[in-house]
């Protein structure tokens, strides 16, 4: 066990309909994104779009304390990474990692582009293992299911596509707190771990590199940045567990 808290019925359908919302806001930040516009802006827009979806914007909550509504890690930015006036340009690698709260509940997704332009070479390896990790993940949810087994089919795609893993960033539960247990490694071996039940929620995300899985925090005590400069990339969706698989709940 771990410390599970029952969600009902009310609470997964307040999770659906967040999720929902959270899928059209990415869907059109995607729009957002371009050569020239900086991350302060994007920011601004995704905190109005939030607030004209009536959701409530998780990261800047007292629970949380992050100083943006977005994170927007851009290159060798891993995770965490506060927007700032830099302005993006052409083949810029951008992940956008956003927790949004409706009714109560929290959702949470991410995904990651190249600014104008179609990926290709390492970029396009990197982008398509880490997407392909994702989905792998939640494939591997069938009725109850260890949290193990989810790690083993993120690894085995994410080695595949020669990736770096960051160890020190997992997946977890979600649902009433940003991050509740269990949490859900990107790598590990199938059969251990906590085991999840039809009526979890929970995110999965793989984050990946071109190089060394080794990462740091930069002076504002949120950004994490490669070690080695490499580029980075994550995909992320909260999903629900089911008797016959997993429902991915921030999806269109």
């Amino acid at each position: 066990m771990f410390g599970r808290r029952v969600k009902t019925e009310q609470e997964i359908q307040a999770m659906r309909e967040g999720g929902k919302l959270l899928a059209t806001l990415f869907r059109d930040l995607r729009k957002q994104v371009g050569s020239g516009i900086n991350e302060l802006d994007l920011d601004k827009w995704v905190a109005s779009e939030i607030t004209a979806l009536g959701a409530e914007p998780t990261y800047r909550t007292r629970e949380v304390g992050f100083p943006a509504t977005v994170c927007i890690s851009t290159n060798d930015q891993v995770q965490h990474s506060i927007p700032s006036d830099y302005e993006l340009m052409r083949g810029d690698v951008v992940n956008f990692d956003l927790v949004i709260t409706y009714r109560g509940m929290k959702t949470d997704s991410g995904f990651t582009m190249v600014v104008d332009e179609v990926p290709t070479g390492d970029k396009k390896r990197l982008l398509d293992y880490t997407e392909r990790a994702l989905e792998a993940g939640i494939a591997a949810v069938n009725g109850e299911t260890y949290t193990g087994d989810i790690s083993a089919a993120v690894e085995k795609v994410l080695l595949a596509g020669k990736l770096g893993i960051v160890r020190e960033l997992v997946g977890h539960g979600i649902g009433h707190g940003m991050h509740e247990a269990p949490d859900i490694p990107n790598y590990g071996r199938a059969g251990t771990g906590k085991l999840l039940k039809p009526g979890d929620t929970v995110a999965i995300e793989p984050i990946s590199t071109l190089g060394g899985e080794a990462i740091r925090t930069l002076d504002d005590g949120w950004t994490l940045v490669t070690r080695d400069g490499s580029l980075s990339a994550q995909f992320e969706h909260t999903i629900l567990v089911t008797e016959t698989g997993a429902e991915i709940l921030t999806k269109l």
